[in-house]
């Protein structure tokens, strides 16, 4: 039973953001930024951000040489575009945000692995280059096979994109977090989101335990959560997996590193190889919001740890975990009102560090002040 003064002072708000994701931080903070006065609180239904956000490679990343020529394949180069650019501008608002240091971004080199069958990719390399070069200061992508008896790293070819970075998924969050605290903001944790109605003058969000809280809008910025709230959405989950290893004595390299249309990815990490991916060898399975390890694809990860990073070398893993993502009929992500007092930042396809603070800015844009 609640007391008056709860009942008076805890549960209305000007505006809710279910999800506290990078997406709803930043839908949350560019809230603030517009009003000040707003009265805004987060919920998320863990005690850390169920997703991604937390659980990703730490890539800030605008697209691979293979990747974006996939997506040609599938989507005009207009549209190409204009999701590298979206890209670009979350990574830029970010790090004015959150600032470089505060993160450990780091531009170490971003490098893919071509493989024999790839190597026509190579032959439009130009082509890429010219399709970006409206929103990009030069070339986005040059060949680099010189730099690839350094690092040990089994590939036919080595492509250098001149505009990605890496930093910590952790600090990174923390930052985020804080900052949001810092301007009023209220972050909610374990406070899972059971459903929304909304009526002509206001919008009920239920809670697990039957709490309802008010406020004149609501941003759902749940990501691959989301057709649980709003049915009806062109969304569907995909688990990405991660594994680390021990220190590695006279690692290589440094960097970030894609091979496979994007499809696999590693890095650096504090002497370490970080290395994630393989959602495309089960992507019924993966198809999935349980936050669990798929043996076949952990299999696969080590073999290629061990076969293509480092070969004949002896590493341990040390740490893996999964994450959930957001895919779609289109990369492009879902940025829109969805009614007159609810409004939607989601299905972010694999991107979230790379487009979810333009995504929060851009969704901030639409509810009224």
């Amino acid at each position: 039973m609640l007391s008056f003064w709860e009942k008076q002072s805890f549960l209305s708000y000007d505006c809710i953001v279910i999800g506290s994701g990078i997406v709803g931080l930043s839908t949350a903070i560019s809230l603030k930024e517009k009003s000040p006065r707003r009265r805004i609180a987060v919920l998320e239904r863990g005690l850390l951000p169920v997703g991604a956000s937390t659980r990703n490679a730490g890539f800030a990343c605008i697209g691979s040489l293979t990747e974006i020529l996939d997506d040609l394949e599938h989507m005009p180069p207009d549209a190409v575009v204009q999701l590298v650019d979206l890209r670009r501008k979350g990574l830029r608002l970010l790090r004015s945000r959150v600032g470089d240091d505060r993160m450990d971004y780091r531009e170490n080199g971003s490098y893919e692995l071509i493989s024999d069958a790839e190597a026509p990719a190579l032959a439009r390399l130009d082509e890429v280059n010219e399709l970006l070069g409206g929103i990009l200061p030069g070339p986005a992508f040059s060949i680099a096979d010189g730099k690839l008896p350094g690092m040990g790293i089994v590939a036919k070819h080595l492509v250098q994109n001149n505009f990605e970075g890496e930093l910590n998924t952790g600090k990174m969050m923390r930052t985020l977090i804080d900052l949001a605290i810092e301007r009023g903001i209220e972050i909610k944790t374990g406070c899972e989101v059971k459903g929304i109605d909304e009526s002509p003058g206001t919008v009920t969000v239920h809670l697990q335990g039957g709490l309802s809280l008010t406020a004149d809008y609501v941003a759902v910025c749940t990501n691959a959560f989301t057709p649980a709230l709003v049915p009806g959405l062109d969304i569907s989950p995909g688990r990405g997996q991660v594994l680390v290893t021990e220190p590695v004595k006279g690692l290589p390299f440094k960097g970030i590193y894609h091979f496979d249309k994007g499809y696999y990815y590693f890095r650096e990490l504090q002497g370490r190889v970080l290395f994630g991916g393989g959602r495309n060898l089960d992507f019924e399975g993966e198809t999935t919001t349980e936050l669990a390890l798929n043996a076949r694809i952990q299999a696969d990860l080590e073999e290629k740890l061990r076969t293509i990073i480092l070969p004949g070398r002896d590493v341990t893993v040390e740490h893996r975990w999964s994450g959930i993502m957001a895919f779609g009929g289109t990369k492009q992500p879902v940025i829109r009102a969805h009614s007159d007092r609810i409004f939607l930042a989601v299905r972010m396809g694999g991107m979230g560090i790379a487009i979810g603070s333009e995504a929060g800015r851009m969704l901030a844009g639409l509810v009224p002040a």
